[in-house]
């Protein structure tokens, strides 16, 4: 069974998750130029190479409008509720679910099933504000740099896990960090309360680190896609991925992907004498 393993023990960002998966594909400037083609208004993405700790790894950039967007690295705030407007008045900033799913369903060229899954990730993400402001998904705005940033990222995760096809996603445990975090009503206890919220059932630790190491698109993405949470499982890895954040920590800032063939440890037990044998 091909199964795809995420180690969170740093945290999960939209970016991060992104550029972990990127790491696994034969062609990733293929890949880059395929999203830059994709129909995302005034999106540019792109990666480059990042070192943490001395390992190598991708960073995936965003772009809207010409500025790139930070807000799902760990060294800024959760951008959803940073962006986030309740109020009833519409302007050209601000978008709500109903534009996200025309931008989606009308723009992109993707197969109807990746456009299902953004809209569904997406949809996570509206409900865990609606939740945690206690207004109706309805009512709920974004930002509109905010939101291409963040469909971006969930848009490449989505893509890339279509093109991967894993039978299995199989994940760590979630560091979320510690501390406060600031948005623009006001400080907010680490993880945010939208964060929070989508990641009832999912197991979570804080870690010694503080602040935001779980942003509410990287919770989304793992609420919707993983199916179970474990240690790495008994598998013969093929490819590894390290997608980086941008904040410098004493352990490596990463979100790390492995895929390959889940093994049954009974097929190991039995082969364990061959594959010990020594040739002279």
């Amino acid at each position: 069974m091909k199964t795809l393993y995420l180690d969170l023990s740093m945290g999960a960002a939209g970016d991060m998750l992104a550029a972990a998966l990127l790491e696994l594909t034969a062609e990733p400037d293929a890949f880059i130029r395929e999203m830059n083609d994709f129909g995302l208004p005034g999106v540019t993405v792109g990666c480059e190479r990042s070192f943490k700790c001395g390992i190598g790894g991708t960073h995936f950039s965003v772009q809207v409008g010409g500025a790139e967007e930070h807000s799902h690295d760990h060294d800024h705030g959760h951008g959803h509720v940073h962006d986030h407007d309740h109020a009833h008045g519409h302007d050209h900033a601000h978008r709500g679910l109903a534009d996200i799913e025309h931008i989606v369903r009308g723009h992109l060229s993707a197969p109807e099933k990746v456009k299902e899954d953004i809209i569904n990730v997406y949809k996570l993400i509206a409900e865990a504000e609606s939740a945690a402001h206690k207004v109706p998904v309805t009512e709920i705005h974004f930002h509109e740099v905010g939101m291409m940033d963040a469909i971006a990222d969930i848009a490449a995760v989505c893509l890339l896990l279509a093109r991967l096809a894993p039978d299995e996603i199989v994940a760590s445990p979630v560091r979320v960090g510690s501390g406060s975090v600031c948005c623009a009503h006001g400080i907010l206890p680490v993880p945010a309360p939208a964060t929070a919220y989508l990641l009832r059932g999912i197991p979570a630790f804080a870690g010694d680190y503080s602040g935001e190491m779980c942003t509410p698109t990287g919770a989304a993405l793992i609420k919707y896609f993983v199916d179970r949470f474990a240690p790495l499982p008994l598998m013969r890895v093929e490819a590894t991925g390290y997608g980086m954040g941008q904040k410098d920590f004493p352990a490596a800032n990463c979100v790390r992907a492995m895929i390959g063939e889940s093994v049954a440890a009974a097929a190991v037990a039995g082969s364990g004498a061959e594959n010990n044998s020594c040739s002279a």
